[in-house]
């Protein structure tokens, strides 16, 4: 792999965890919303890098697209006052940071154990579409079938 790459996936990958933790921290839901889709937009250009063009374009129609319009229009639907909003209650923050902390050992631990290895490019035609085509409507026509069948049920019952 060479430099340039590597600094482009780096850079990248600062992207996304800087827009994550900005998410996180924003006291604004719309600024939160907007950090989310800088998030989503970055991963489908991390897949573009990695040679998986489709699941960049899936990413951000569906991530970017779909997902991001549900959360606006809940930001939308929501009473945002500051001055409406209930205080919150002393032992509900101690039993949230509780908890977080408590999450953030369990990952720490999770962490520790997992052995890295570098991350090899795949040469070829793996991650396009044709490839996805192939595998679907070959090896997983059956599941593929099912879940299709499973959609139309829930839109028909929706």
């Amino acid at each position: 792999m060479s430099f340039g790459l590597i600094l482009i996936f780096g850079t990248l990958a600062l992207v996304i965890v800087g827009t994550a933790v900005g998410m996180l921290v924003s006291r604004n839901a719309v600024y939160a919303a907007l950090f989310l889709a800088m998030n989503f937009a970055t991963v489908a250009l991390l897949y573009l890098i990695l040679g998986a063009p489709f699941i960049a374009v899936a990413q951000v129609t569906v991530y970017a697209g779909a997902i991001m319009v549900l959360f606006l229009f809940v930001v939308m639907l929501m009473n945002l006052n500051v001055e409406t909003e209930p205080m919150k209650n002393y032992r509900m923050q101690l039993a949230g940071v509780i908890s977080g902390g408590s999450l953030l050992l369990v990952l720490l631990s999770a962490l520790m154990k997992v052995k890295t290895q570098p991350v090899q490019l795949m040469e070829g035609d793996v991650g396009l579409i044709k490839q996805l085509g192939r595998a679907l409507f070959n090896d997983y026509v059956v599941p593929f079938e099912l879940s299709s069948v499973l959609f139309l049920s829930a839109m028909i019952g929706a």
